[in-house]
């Protein structure tokens, strides 16, 4: 507790860090903001929750979750997205926590055999990598989960979407930031198949619903589709305004399989920004600046660094988030995006405070920036990093 008081400390004497923080506005000047936001963007649906010293302050879901205009709701089920990756962090955190998975452990050694000699499709089809790829290149066994968590493995975002098909490192582990959800896949294999001696060889989906879905109360929550989210289940737009239907995604995938509402999330985020669940010292590691981002941009994952005086200095990679320190202090963000979703956690450290916002129409996110300055001020997000010209567009 010591090393995170400290550390509290240190946020709340960071420079124009108030010691009582400004107001959050309102409940109707939050909805009537969110109202302009929906307007100017043409949005149909869209869900936020407001964190405040560590509580869930205000929930509240607009629009329609659907092309036949039934209402969102607080508890209509929507994609997470690769807010999953936050959740996976968490969850990966706590196997720390419990002696089971050490953050700069190989992978490998995670493992009853080398990597390589695993046959992903005959344990689940579509599930994992084609790891049988990497066998001409060892630095499969240099990455770690740290690397996973920081996104620097060096594989592409998918192993499909290189230009062959073929899974592959471009550059080695732990050397630079690249988006990578195949990273996260990676370190799921080794904990749905790793050895049963330390722990590991657990189904994923489980182990998050144990530790973390359960607990928080998240009840309509989960990584891999369930039959009763139905009835109450949101459909998504495309930046053209065309309805296209929720996938039910029958496999767990840490990369971004999860299903949940903007109720139960708002527990998870304050659960993570108030400590909840994990031990001091992987709470702090998780926000801790971990790895320089050298980038103009998230995407393209492989795009050239810039040059050292051109580069955001206070942006790194965390654990599962991305870190900055802002004019109200250190922070941290991850973002959900497909071609019809929308999503955005943006959390300060000092005040303990969060805006979560869960979207079925990809067209919100062009707003996003507006309606997190609306309610926590001027933070520093690195929304441009984070979307570049590419905000609300699928």
């Amino acid at each position: 507790m010591l090393r995170y008081a400290v550390a509290l400390s240190a946020l709340l004497s960071f420079p124009g860090v108030a010691a009582t923080p400004r107001p959050i506005p309102a409940p109707l000047a939050v909805d009537a903001r969110i109202a302009e936001a929906m307007t100017a963007t043409h949005a149909k649906g869209l869900a936020i929750a407001i964190i405040d010293d560590g509580k869930v302050a205000y929930v509240k879901s607009y629009g329609v979750r659907n092309a036949a205009g039934d209402p969102l709701q607080t508890d209509t089920v929507m994609y997470g997205a690769s807010l999953t990756k936050t959740v996976f962090a968490y969850t990966v955190l706590q196997l720390v926590d419990q002696g089971k998975l050490k953050l700069d452990t190989p992978i490998a050694d995670d493992l009853d055999k080398p990597l390589v000699e695993y046959d992903p499709e005959a344990i689940y089809p579509e599930k994992y990598g084609p790891y049988k790829d990497l066998a001409s290149d060892p630095r499969w066994k240099l990455i770690t989960p740290r690397h996973v968590m920081t996104h620097s493995t060096g594989f592409a975002n998918f192993w499909w979407l290189e230009p062959d098909q073929k899974l592959r490192i471009h550059f080695d582990p732990g050397s630079r930031y690249a988006y990578s959800g195949e990273g996260q896949i990676l370190l799921q294999f080794a904990i749905d198949n790793g050895k049963t001696s330390q722990g590991l060889g657990v189904d994923l989906g489980k182990l998050t619903q144990d530790q973390v879905f359960t607990p928080l109360g998240m009840t309509r929550t989960s990584l891999m589709w369930r039959a009763d989210f139905r009835p109450n289940l949101a459909d998504g737009f495309n930046d053209k305004g065309e309805a296209g239907e929720h996938d039910e995604r029958s496999k767990v995938r840490a990369a971004g399989s999860m299903d949940t509402t903007i109720s139960d999330l708002s527990k998870f985020a304050a659960a993570l920004v108030s400590g909840q669940g994990l031990s001091p010292a992987s709470r702090a590691e998780m926000v801790r600046p971990q790895l320089k981002i050298t980038t103009a941009h998230q995407f393209p994952p492989f795009a050239p660094e810039l040059p050292a005086a051109q580069q955001r200095k206070d942006l790194y990679a965390g654990l599962g988030v991305i870190v900055f320190d802002g004019p109200q202090g250190h922070g941290f963000l991850k973002g959900g995006h497909d071609g019809q979703t929308a999503n955005t956690l943006i959390c300060i450290e000092a005040h303990k405070r969060c805006v979560l916002i869960l979207s079925n129409d990809v067209r919100s996110e062009a707003a996003f920036a507006d309606i997190v300055q609306f309610i926590l001020g001027d933070t520093g997000v690195p929304y441009d990093w984070e979307y570049g010209d590419q905000a609300g567009k699928s």
